[in-house]
């Protein structure tokens, strides 16, 4: 049975729409069973983004953004996160997005990078998926300070750090964003092999 088939939308009630959409929906879904069954779910439609993880083999290592992150904050946390460079597409193509990301935010300028998966971060209640990217660089692409837009309230450190140190700081919890957690392991995975 497809899935146009196993799930009937009877009703949709906006509850939100300040920064992103918020709907509550109500639908039938049939279940494996053939059972009908009447669910209630609130979905938050957030544009879709891009993140790329920049790694350096030589030297073996990685570069990343420290953030003020209010969610984390609201879950007891500082809320500054060590995390990629990454943006929401706004309409643009996932690479020109975060081509233009990785400067404003690290201010390295990338020559190529390659997509290597897209993930749902949230799909039990989230419709955003992040286009994921590595990219090399070196010490010579640096163009700027980077630090983002201060018109988008972004106040970002530039963080350089050994691929075996993120790593590790994953295990102790020093890093904790999910994007991030994946791109490092795919680097380490395929990457940045010893």
């Amino acid at each position: 049975m497809s899935a146009k088939e196993r799930i009937r939308i009877t009703a949709i009630e906006p509850l939100s729409a300040n920064w992103n959409k918020l709907e509550k929906v109500d639908f039938q879904y049939v279940r494996a069973n053939g059972e009908t069954q009447p669910l209630t779910r609130e979905i938050y439609h957030v544009d879709d983004g891009a993140t790329v993880l920049l790694y350096d083999a030589a030297r073996r290592t990685v570069i990343l953004v420290r953030q003020f992150r209010l969610p984390a904050y609201l879950r007891g946390t500082s809320g500054d996160l060590l995390e990629t460079p990454a943006g929401f597409l706004d309409g643009t193509e996932p690479e020109a997005r975060m081509r233009q990301e990785v400067e404003e935010e690290t201010g390295y300028r990338i020559a190529s990078m390659q997509k290597v998966f897209e993930a749902l971060m949230v799909p039990g209640c989230v419709t955003h998926a992040v286009h994921c990217f590595v990219a090399a660089y070196t010490p010579q692409d640096k163009v700027s300070d980077g630090g983002g837009l201060v018109a988008e309230g972004e106040d970002i450190e530039v963080v350089e750090l050994l691929v075996d140190d993120a790593l590790a700081m994953i295990g102790r919890g020093e890093i904790t964003d999910g994007k991030t957690i994946m791109l490092l392991q795919y680097a380490a995975l395929s990457l940045l092999r010893n």
